[in-house]
């Protein structure tokens, strides 16, 4: 049993403190002092389990009642410099259980992920995958086309490669047209369908892999850190020097306007 600590009391300087009786042998409590917890050691105390929001997304897909579904999404549309990835996974239901389908227990969309869990469920994707498919679309043909007729081209692309064996293609949020595989459009999709999810954990990965590299060709710009996207360094640079080949050219962004503005004064 734990004693009770004593009252605090004012302490008188001039004052003799008292001697503390000596607890005796024989009275049976133990006064070893307890050794300090060790802030490595697990607690005794239950943790909680964590999240696993990707049961929650196969299980949308499995109610479709197929065996074999297919899902595309993007990354980089409000990127200002290099590329819009496009991605398409197909997942196999009826192989994706027990051991293979427990690496996407962590399934989510890729923007509610941290860079780590991402790359971690990257690599959990393509050992689950029956296929997976990847598209670049360039700065250059973002310029000519415009991103989203750009953007819903290599939807089409990417559907077509995995159809069949495809029996139902779900995108994340777009119609894409007659020219199209037959599918459905899932508002926020990457949110709801495993197969949507997965395809934006590859679109964001391999895009960022890429500006990293292309890092190293445009160093000026910082693209290993934005990785292209609008930040405060990358307008002040790009005011400075210019926009790069890999910039898209045909965004409406303050700092071409101030750029051209600076170049014609």
């Amino acid at each position: 049993m734990l004693s009770q600590q004593a009252p605090e009391t004012e302490f008188n300087p001039n004052q003799t403190p008292e001697p503390q009786p000596q607890p005796s042998p024989s009275s049976g409590r133990n006064l070893t002092p307890s050794p300090p917890k060790n802030p490595l050691q697990k607690s005794s105390r239950p943790s909680r389990k964590p999240k696993r929001p990707g049961r929650k997304l196969l299980a949308f897909d499995r109610r479709l009642g197929a065996r074999f579904v297919a899902g595309t999404d993007e990354a980089g549309r409000g990127s200002l410099a290099g590329p819009l990835l496009v991605a398409g996974v197909l997942l196999d239901y009826e192989s994706l259980r027990d051991h293979r389908v427990r690496p996407l227990a962590l399934l989510n969309d890729s923007k509610q992920l941290t860079p780590a869990g991402r790359e971690q469920l990257f690599r959990a994707v393509l050992g689950c995958c029956a296929k997976v498919s990847v598209r670049a679309v360039s700065a250059r043909e973002i310029d000519a086309n415009g991103l989203h007729r750009s953007n819903l081209a290599a939807m089409r692309a990417i559907l077509w490669e995995l159809s069949p064996p495809a029996e139902i293609c779900l995108v994340d949020g777009f119609r894409l047209g007659p020219t199209a595989p037959e599918h459905r459009a899932v508002v926020d999709g990457d949110e709801k369908s495993a197969a949507i999810a997965a395809a934006s954990v590859v679109a964001k990965v391999v895009r960022d892999r890429t500006m990293r590299r292309l890092a190293a060709l445009y160093p000026h710009y910082g693209f290993s850190s934005h990785v292209g996207y609008i930040t405060p360094g990358h307008s002040a640079v790009v005011r400075e020097r210019g926009p790069s080949e890999i910039h898209r050219r045909s965004f409406e962004a303050r700092c071409y306007a101030e750029q051209r503005a600076e170049a014609r004064g």
